[in-house]
């Protein structure tokens, strides 16, 4: 396990210190040329593959797909002129959110799971976003003197560190020392706070959201956390006070009420992230099983128990269970997936393929029915079929690594050699590991069957070559 760099930490925690309000530079400074947005973007993508090699992630396109659309919904209404986002879901049931310099949106699946409605969650994130549309992380180095870009990524180091301790023992490792400074170093100015607290009411109400689920979200949070020794990290780096609650609330009723606080799509979601993180499938069925005894209309907690009856081979079931949500909403996507889930699992794979099929002719541009389909086909033997779906499908997700190493597993079984090392290049260089990313393209060039091919492999060896040193020179 490598542990990002103490060092640097410390001196980033040493030297960023909270700016006055009144000291901060517009956005339109010619101050701001000290980190430009491109700096932030490049320096932001090298930390995303550095925290995708080192914390646990869910790999659920469900999930996935839904944190994306989610934050791309909120970005619609937001001041962000950048919107290149990346994203990372976190393999964790601690409560943690975070925006880093460069578009990157880390989400933990506890996220999910203390949010109790749709509102809630959004109000999280239109705040995350908030803190990357002011620029928040480079107007605090700009303050100072003009720092250089190596304390951006010092700065950015505390970021990533962080949110890996939160699911990670490895980093919770570092000397307590150090784990201090970078609390100190996440830690927003108030002013920060308080602004993105602002905008980020604004553009929920935008978003249309109901702004008032923010002050309820950091209400509820207070009290459940407040005789907690430690509490989830999100608080610790976004300090929730009374004033704060008050702040927020007062300027949540200014807006017209009517905007929407929950979905049915985000209950079912909560459903989902419920069932990964419970003890077993069994305790999971025990508690949705007690949910629907209570009351029999709750689908979300219908939903929850079939998938957990999948997992614990109860497939009759599990078909029971789903025959009241298909029979509902038969053009369902989560339901229909969950009904191709089961399928599979009861080797009914022509069913499951005719499903999918009806599926993709409704939604077309939808990630996890796309991934679903490929699934089925590679169950069927059809491998083929596969890796072309797939070739379609990594075009659309180039920076997903979870994509690119299903296509190195796909092109190994149809005997595309080539095509798998270049595939196992593009998966190492987005989990920040050059040096392998490079040998593979390396392994893919001497088996290149013609010059023309060989030639597009070289200019991606000199292109991941450069982007190798560009890292290098902004760590030193």
């Amino acid at each position: 396990m490598k542990l990002l760099r103490p060092t640097l930490l410390t001196l980033a925690c040493l030297l960023a210190m909270p700016v006055p309000a009144n000291e901060l530079p517009s956005l339109g400074d010619a101050s701001s040329g000290i980190v430009s947005p491109e700096q932030e973007f490049q320096l932001g993508r090298a930390w995303l593959s550095m925290l995708r090699a080192q914390v646990k992630q869910i790999s659920d396109p469900v999930l996935k797909d839904y944190v994306e659309s989610s934050v791309y919904r909120l970005a619609e209404s937001s001041q962000l002129q950048d919107r290149r986002l990346e994203f990372i879901l976190l393999d964790s049931p601690q409560l943690n959110a975070f925006a880093a310099p460069g578009g990157i949106i880390g989400v933990n699946g506890g996220l999910l799971t203390n949010a109790q409605t749709e509102s809630e969650y959004a109000s999280v994130l239109a705040h995350e976003l908030a803190h990357l549309s002011q620029r928040h992380f480079a107007r605090g180095l700009e303050a100072q003197q003009r720092m250089q870009l190596p304390l951006m990524a010092a700065l950015l180091a505390g970021v990533v560190a962080a949110a890996a301790g939160a699911g990670d023992a490895g980093i919770a490792a570092i000397a307590s020392t150090q784990a201090a400074a970078i609390q100190e170093q996440r830690r927003f100015s108030r002013q920060n706070e308080q602004e993105a607290d602002r905008i980020g009411l604004v553009n929920l109400e935008r978003a249309g959201y109901d702004p008032r689920a923010m002050p309820m979200m950091f209400e509820r949070l207070m009290r459940q956390y407040r005789y907690d020794q430690r509490p989830p990290e999100f608080l610790l780096t976004h300090p929730v006070t009374e004033s704060r609650i008050a702040d927020t609330r007062n300027r949540a009723e200014q807006f017209a009420s009517g905007g929407a606080e929950d979905s049915l799509r985000y209950q079912l979601l909560r459903a989902r992230v419920q069932l990964r993180f419970e003890s077993s499938p069994g305790a999971g069925a025990k508690r949705f099983r007690a949910l629907l005894s209570e009351d029999p209309t709750l689908d979300a907690a219908r939903y929850g128990l079939a998938l957990a009856q999948i997992k614990t081979g109860q497939l009759d079931e599990a078909a029971e269970t789903l025959q009241p949500l298909l029979q509902g909403a038969p053009d369902n996507q989560l339901y229909n997936l969950a009904q191709t889930e089961l399928d599979i699992t009861a080797n009914r794979l022509p069913q499951a393929l005719q499903r999918m099929q009806r599926m993709q002719n409704l939604y077309p541009s939808s990630y996890p029915i796309q991934q679903m389909y490929i699934d089925v086909l590679l169950k069927q033997g059809k491998t083929a079929e596969a890796e072309s779906a797939l070739d379609e499908l990594v075009g659309r997700r180039s920076k997903d690594p979870d994509i690119w190493y299903q296509v190195a597993e796909v092109r190994g079984l149809s005997g595309n050699i080539v095509g798998l090392h270049q595939a196992r290049a593009e998966y190492f260089a987005l989990v920040g590991d050059y040096d392998q990313a490079i040998q593979q393209l390396g392994l893919a060039k001497r088996r290149s069957p013609n010059f023309q091919l060989a030639s597009r492999i070289d200019a991606r060896e000199r292109q991941m070559i450069e982007e190798q040193r560009m890292i290098k020179e902004m760590m030193r």
